[in-house]
């Protein structure tokens, strides 16, 4: 019963720009050869879409996008591209045409317009029309037109922007919240409008930042308002705050999925092993308290959630570790308590002593500073001395 609802869930498309947005953040540029080798790792999670770079920003983006368009055998891959034909040009040299999204940005807000580009709606939208065609001849089987500042432009801008370009031959449109501004009631509101304008076979994507600490929860509410796709990177990598964690997506999925009313198909079991080649590539110090990959996320050292954890996980674990690559761990430290070392006498098949218990707690445990802790093989290792030390004497 379970499987079959699943299934009939809609099923999301993940669009991954760690290797555009999150790469060209600061701190985070990677070799083209060391992007191919993400991108395979992503395409292995079932990624549908990656974004492989902005190929004529650079010749390493140009390079990479080369690599990984030829390395490809399940993924899609994207680049982006400035409404221009020399953008669009470099874009389909490096990245051919077959299973490629020519992602083309168009200006989304009047304060873009005025204060970025300096021109008229109608430039804009003429810049960006004669873009699409201009990958049409070049042979674009995907054209996709990605709305930067989508969130603080008027309707009055972005319907005709989206309707033209749609009707030009654009298959995609993907939404930005370029500043992270959007609350989402706000973000849900503009794809249903967005929606309402181009139609059931218009693929709506949607790319949020973290400014506001609300990607994912801005993406989910797109999600809900009909969008087909999510725009993620790998740990939120990307401009300022970042873009919308990948993993953080795939646990609500697959444990919201029914209340979301959609479903992700990623091998969600390697997406830790993703992220520490991320992290070797680029320096990144995993956080202590980061949902999923944080390096505590799934470990507990108060003793009232250990207690509740040695007689069920469920207590005190929604979130299963298994599930993203991930352990169980239980590390001992001035917070816990007593139930965690009775626990380990019980696994060293010992009687529970409680005279002991008490003075390893008080001698081993209660005076650590805070943030000193042991793991449970190092308790279960000084327990065992302990025991072995006391049978030496009774002899």
């Amino acid at each position: 019963m379970a499987d079959r609802q699943k299934a009939e869930l809609r099923r999301i498309s993940i669009f991954d720009t760690t290797l555009r947005d999150g790469e060209q953040a600061p701190g985070n540029a990677m070799s083209p050869e060391q992007k191919l080798e993400l991108a395979l790792m992503l395409e292995a999670l079932g990624v549908d879409v990656i974004e492989t770079g902005f190929p004529s920003s650079s010749p390493s983006d140009y390079k990479a996008t080369r690599m990984i368009a030829e390395s490809m055998t399940s993924a899609r891959i994207a680049t982006l591209s400035r409404a221009t034909r020399d953008d669009v040009r470099q874009a389909i040299e490096a990245g051919g045409v077959a299973g490629h999204y020519v992602q083309i940005m168009a200006t989304g807000s009047e304060i873009h317009l005025e204060h970025k580009r300096g021109i008229s709606r109608a430039e804009a939208q003429r810049e960006v029309l004669d873009a699409i065609a201009y990958a049409k001849t070049l042979g674009a089987k995907h054209v996709s037109l990605g709305v930067e500042d989508a969130s603080r432009g008027s309707d009055a801008l972005l319907r005709p922007l989206i309707e033209e370009s749609t009707a030009a031959g654009a298959t995609v449109v993907a939404l930005a919240d370029t500043t992270g501004c959007s609350t989402p009631s706000e973000f849900g509101d503009l794809v249903a409008r967005v929606r309402s304008w181009v139609g059931p076979d218009v693929t709506l994507s949607v790319h949020c930042h973290e400014d506001l600490g609300l990607s994912l929860a801005n993406s989910l509410a797109g999600v809900q308002a009909s969008a087909d796709e999510v725009q993620t990177t790998l740990a939120g990598i990307g401009e300022r705050a970042g873009n919308t964690p990948l993993e953080e997506l795939a646990a609500v999925l697959t444990f919201k999925g029914a209340e979301i009313g959609a479903r992700t198909t990623l091998r969600t079991e390697r997406l830790y092993e993703a992220y520490q080649m991320l992290c070797r590539f680029i320096g990144l110090t995993p956080p202590r308290n980061k949902a999923i990959f944080g390096v505590h996320a799934f470990a507990t050292q108060a003793g009232i959630h250990q207690a509740g954890m040695l007689r069920a996980p469920i207590t005190y674990e929604y979130v299963e570790p298994a599930r993203f690559g991930r352990e169980r761990a239980m590390l001992v430290g001035r917070h816990s308590g007593h139930a965690v070392l009775r626990h380990v006498f019980r696994r060293l098949g010992a009687p529970v002593d409680e005279d002991l218990v008490k003075d390893i707690y008080l001698r081993q445990i209660a005076n650590r500073s805070n943030g000193e802790f042991m793991d449970m093989a190092e308790l279960e290792k000084l327990i065992a001395g302990r025991l072995a030390a006391g049978t030496r004497r009774g002899a």
